[in-house]
């Protein structure tokens, strides 16, 4: 499923960090980068078919580097 994120992310809070990150091996051979964490936010996404709705998002970042790897965890409720 494709989406675009709106606007900012909130409620950001770092789930794992360090020897935590499963896919480390796997990031710093494709990105590069040192300090990998596992992170997840609150964000207001646009699915390809034109819903927008509010979700819990989760991706990798690393200094440097930016965030990688985002994907939906799970939709929140409508406001």
């Amino acid at each position: 499923m494709h989406f675009e994120v709106l606007g900012e992310i909130e409620n950001i809070v770092v789930i794992a960090e360090g020897g935590g990150v499963r896919i480390q091996r796997f990031l710093r051979k494709m990105y590069g980068g040192r300090r990998w964490r596992k992170m997840k936010g609150d964000a207001v996404v646009r699915f390809d078919d034109g819903r927008i709705r509010r979700a819990e998002v989760h991706w990798y970042e690393a200094h440097g580097i930016g965030r990688k790897g985002l994907k939906i965890s799970r939709l929140l409720a409508e406001e």
